[in-house]
């Protein structure tokens, strides 16, 4: 069995690291008791701006911020091991909470195990999204508390059965020799306090600081030792400040002998005989939030008598008289709790000896056992299956379809274009792109499912739409808040998108009033048709005739204006046309599905050929540039892709994803319903789930919008108009195409 740890390692100066060599060490201890062969390595985690002399067992490192790093790191492990052990904690990878080890762990063909050794209770949505990925690609989630596991079964949605306990190991400690190691460390006649760690504002120690005074009057032979130096992030953005604010707080209280700091990180011999000199070992951290704590488990271990704020792991790890809690940011509490010890030795004596014999069931050879044997389950388990290779999906399993998102964004004018987050932003006011896409999504969520609030809704956008038009059948684009026009003319993609909105409802109207007023607005637009020259504004308006003609089949005046357009495009293509570049322009840019879809509706209403041929040929070289692996990798707007250039990666965005979705929709129902098209349009979906370049979910399940794009660290959080309906418009339309296959089964 070949195994891979990715993971920070020593000599980096961190608890993951040294969590790492500890858990390997153990296993090679286990080893020798169960008979099993195994050979491992580290795949190690370097700084963003510096790598470590690393030891042997270091095949592999990863930049932190190099995103492929994690991508050939991936095909490494791939080919050199059978199963993948991940040490997780937020701020050891790359990108927007960590994301960038997503694309690597969705790559690995082998049984992934992850530790995580930090389950938040408020998650931002980077951070729950994060998760919840690593928690679905893994076979098991190893965790040291049970309060993690309702975490992540509550607030996570991972399954219990892949949820493992395993406390945090600490080496074996001999008892007996705290003696022994008080007076080596010259403290045989004092009574030893201490915290360990690495040190960093947050892990509370002014507390402590704040309580000696007491202490110190009634047991002055105390002395309280702060043993570690200062975490190296720490110390790269703000100096040794906090180290230096604890020494005044010593100077300010007259404890200058009753404190000293060790500034060192300790190896862990040296580690574990500070423990067996200390007394009463203070965890002082000010809240809550800290589901594990090595140093509390090394603490307990060593049968220090623990004296701790009640967080997490030191509520379930201090149980039943394993150690003494005191309220948070309590001087006061933490001086009356230290003094009645002190008062009373039995008490210290008795704490120390149930942590001490709990703390046997839990040291580092026995938790080495325990990992591996779920390494070994995981390997025979033949019915493990990687679930990112499964792409085909049962509709039920979709978000449930909610307007929520659309409401917040709509006032009584209509559909406000951008938000802060999911709050609408007044400042940028409405535009008829949004509002024509909201009246088509809303007239699909009526026509298929008799949504009564999308029935509402239209009335809303149909108003904003005659409201924008022209006297001349054109319209404007832009409205401000207080309702001043900003713009005298809108675009051409706003025109066509309009067309489109307007063409479907008349072909799926609700009512005669919806209809009659679709009608008017419609049949203004009809004499720009011919001077368009946008291709999108083409391709948009294409579309729209299509519907239009559902309802209106014999008008062969509207054929021929179709086809006319339809020729544009196939003109542009021939001229822009080559070897390697079967595309209408010389880049491709946004909506690019748009443009071969608009085909497939042209050729389904003309039946000429040609129409066919050049969807076809467009859309299989959309493909051949999209599809990456699993999944799709759209054009990101940084700086598109431009013949002979390179594909930009970043910034992906919504829109882009529907229009893949509407073309391989329209082109299995055009093509011979082949189920591939069928298959590449949940493909396309899935890149709102997550199954994207970054494996993070762009759609919202608690806000029920969309983010705006997918950026090179991580998501843009806000969830603007044009985000929300995108991919509103993506769900409803595979619900259809998975409608109308069952219809045909």
């Amino acid at each position: 069995m070949k195994i891979a740890f990715i993971s920070t390692y020593k000599p980096r100066e961190c608890g993951i690291a040294t969590f790492t060599e500890n858990l390997i060490r153990s296993m090679a201890q286990s080893q020798d008791t169960q008979d099993t062969n195994y050979s491992v390595y580290v795949v190690a985690m370097d700084d963003k701006d510096e790598s470590y002399p690393y030891p042997d067992i270091v095949k592999y490192t990863i930049r932190e911020s190099h995103q492929k790093d994690y991508l050939k790191a991936a095909d490494y492990i791939n080919h050199n091991t059978d199963i993948c052990f991940l040490q997780h904690e937020f701020g050891i990878f790359g990108g927007n909470s960590g994301v960038y080890i997503l694309p690597l762990l969705h790559r690995l063909k082998i049984p992934l195990i992850v530790t995580l050794h930090t389950v938040l209770k408020n998650p931002t949505f980077s951070e729950k999204a994060i998760i919840k990925e690593i928690a679905r690609q893994a076979v098991t989630v190893v965790v040291m508390s049970k309060l993690a596991v309702s975490f992540l079964r509550d607030i996570y949605q991972v399954p219990r059965h892949k949820i493992r306990i395993i406390e945090h190991g600490f080496p074996t400690f001999d008892f007996n020799s705290h003696d022994f190691y008080k007076r080596k460390y010259h403290l045989d006649n004092k009574t030893s306090l201490m915290t360990f760690g690495l040190l960093s504002r947050g892990k509370g120690i002014e507390t402590v600081l704040h309580a000696l005074p007491k202490v110190v009057e009634k047991h002055p032979e105390i002395e309280y030792i702060i043993l570690g130096k200062t975490h190296p992030n720490v110390v790269k953005h703000s100096g040794e400040e906090y180290r230096n604010f604890l020494k005044r707080i010593i100077r300010k209280n007259n404890l200058g002998n009753h404190v000293s700091f060790i500034d060192r990180f300790l190896e862990e011999q040296e580690l574990c005989e500070y423990l067996s000199a200390t007394d009463i070992y203070i965890t002082p951290y000010p809240n809550e939030a800290q589901i594990t704590s090595g140093t509390l488990s090394y603490a307990v271990g060593s049968g220090a008598a623990v004296v701790s704020t009640p967080y997490w792991h030191a509520q379930e790890l201090l149980d039943k008289g394993r150690g003494v809690l005191f309220p948070f940011n309590d001087p006061d509490g933490l001086a009356e709790v230290l003094n009645d010890l002190l008062d009373n030795p039995e008490k210290i004596r008795k704490i120390r000896k149930k942590a001490f014999n709990y703390g046997k069931k839990i040291t580092w050879p026995l938790q080495g056992v325990k990992y591996l044997d779920i390494a070994q389950q995981a390997l025979s388990n033949t019915h493990v299956n990687h679930t990112h290779n499964e792409n085909i999906i049962d509709p039920t399993l979709l978000p449930k379809f909610n307007l929520l998102h659309v409401k917040r964004m709509t006032d009584s004018t209509g559909m406000l274009q951008h938000a802060r987050y999911n709050i609408p932003n007044y400042h940028h006011g409405y535009c008829l792109d949004d509002n024509a896409r909201a009246l088509l999504v809303m007239t699909m969520a009526y026509s298929r499912q008799k949504e009564p609030e999308a029935l509402d809704l239209i009335s809303v956008y149909l108003a904003f739409i005659q409201y924008m038009q022209l006297d001349d059948g054109r319209f404007r684009n832009f409205l401000s808040y207080d309702r001043q026009f900003l713009d005298e003319e809108g675009s051409e993609d706003s025109f066509g998108r309009t067309v489109w909105a307007l063409g479907f409802l008349l072909s799926h109207a609700p009512n005669d009033a919806f209809f009659q007023l679709a009608k008017i607005i419609f049949d203004r637009t009809v004499p720009h048709f011919f001077s368009l020259e946008s291709i999108r504004g083409i391709a948009n308006t294409l579309i729209g005739i299509s519907f239009y003609l559902d309802r209106f089949p014999y008008d062969e005046g509207m054929v021929v204006i179709m086809k006319q357009m339809a020729d544009k495009l196939i003109d542009a293509f021939e001229a822009e046309k080559t070897e390697d570049w079967q595309w209408f322009e010389p880049v491709l840019s946004y909506d690019n599905g748009l443009l071969p879809a608009s085909l497939f509706y042209v050729y389904e209403k003309t039946e000429d050929e040609k129409y066919r041929k050049v969807a076809l040929e467009s859309m299989k070289f959309l493909d051949s540039v999209v599809f990456k692996d699993d999944h799709i990798s759209l054009v990101g707007n940084s700086y598109w892709f431009h013949r002979g250039g390179q594909k930009s990666r970043f910034d992906q965005q919504p829109i882009d994803a529907m229009a893949m979705v509407i073309m391989y929709k329209k082109a299995y129902t055009v093509l011979n319903r082949d189920k591939s098209y069928l298959q590449k349009m949940i493909t396309s979906f899935l890149w709102f789930m997550g199954e994207n370049d970054l494996r993070v979910p762009l759609y919202d399940y608690e806000t029920k919008g969309c983010c705006d794009g997918l950026e090179k660290d991580g998501v843009n959080r806000n969830q603007g108009a044009e985000s929300m309906l995108a991919y509103l418009m993506a769900h409803l339309t595979v619900l259809v195409a998975f409608e109308h296959e069952n219809i045909q089964d």
